[in-house]
């Protein structure tokens, strides 16, 4: 089915569902039917698009979407999964998976079973520089990789400046907020260049001024199965943007830098640094319209989703294991062993 002939039906009409059906129109589909639970925000998307919204989500169910783009709070991604799947429609839903492991399984299953495509929305593995990383890896540059360090920062109330931060998902642990589930992201991509996980620890913690009631900083330390072990630091505090990783092997190194579009490699048979050039022109949106065009391509049957279902559950998992290994100071396994 061609693009143009689709329906997309996008619930959440925040900052991420605005761009989403941006990014449809741009890439040229005919029908897109937005809805929001707040009449402001539904306006806001119909004045800027030009889109049709609906008042009701059982409107939106009766366009007969060919797909639904599900960007609401964490926590409510699962039950509105679970209909468009009852329904047969195809699902892109944006991470995290959910905020809690209750009703996945359920969720694995029913999309399984009723043979649609799903996609979660983990916009990191569509970075250039994310994708070197992969790339260097695949080519085995590094050797075997003894450690690594992904980091991520940004103070909270700058996210979206428009928008006062205390009343935002992110703040609000019933939403499904806290920056472990915001920065899943650095999770996710871990695990897709390292593989799984074995053992998980953290420290995180509500220690600024910030008016919200979840974590603000977290330090996870992760051991994968292939024994390499890495340090992920995640946080709403630090005041100039930050996204980093860094990949230590036996035979050399590499540093990425978000704001930068080069990746530093050293290798240790040559002695010396080189910076290897990412991108001339590229900005932030290109990795949400690539991963859409991901999408849909997934949905002609051209591509297998990089991130199905499944796979964002085991990054959720990895996220609420961290959640539960500060709680309770332990060293958690993922084979639900502690010590």
């Amino acid at each position: 089915m061609a693009l143009s002939s689709r329906t997309y039906l996008v619930i959440g009409c925040g900052s991420i569902g605005t761009r989403h059906a941006r990014n449809l129109l741009e890439l040229g589909a005919a029908e897109v039917v937005a809805f929001d639970v707040s009449r402001e925000r539904r306006e806001a998307v119909a004045r800027e698009l030009g889109v049709p919204t609906v008042d009701e989500l059982e409107a939106g169910w009766g366009a007969s979407p060919d797909a639904a783009l599900i960007t609401t709070p964490s926590s409510s991604h699962l039950p509105l999964a679970r209909e468009a799947v009852r329904r047969g429609i195809s699902i892109f839903v944006e991470k995290p998976l959910s905020d809690s492991p209750e009703g996945v399984e359920e969720l694995l299953q029913a999309t399984a079973a009723a043979g649609v495509v799903s996609l979660v929305g983990c916009n990191m593995r569509f970075h250039p520089g994310i994708r070197a990383l992969k790339e260097l890896l695949g080519r085995c540059e590094l050797g075997d990789l003894h450690s690594a360090q992904f980091e991520v920062g940004q103070y909270l109330p700058d996210w979206r400046p428009a928008t006062d931060y205390r009343t935002s998902y992110s703040a609000r642990r019933e939403l499904g907020g806290g920056i472990i589930l915001d920065a899943i992201h650095e999770l996710d991509y871990a695990r897709w260049l390292l593989g799984e996980v074995h053992e998980v620890a953290c420290f995180a913690d509500h220690v600024s001024k910030l008016e919200i009631d979840t974590e603000d900083v977290a330090s996870i330390l992760l051991r994968f199965e292939t024994g390499t072990i890495a340090e992920v630091h995640l946080d709403y505090l630090q005041r100039a943007y930050s996204r980093t990783c860094k990949l230590v092997g036996e035979l050399g190194t590499a540093r990425w830098d978000y704001n930068r579009p080069e990746l530093d490699v050293y290798l240790a048979a040559d002695g010396a640094w080189t910076s290897r050039r990412l991108f001339d022109q590229w900005e932030p949106n290109t990795m949400y319209l690539d991963e859409l065009r991901h999408f849909l391509r997934c949905l002609d049957g051209e591509e297998q989703p990089l991130v199905d279902v499944a796979a964002g559950a085991k990054s959720l998992q990895l996220a609420l294991t961290a959640k539960r290994a500060a709680a309770e100071r332990r060293v958690i396994s993922l084979d639900g062993a502690t010590s």
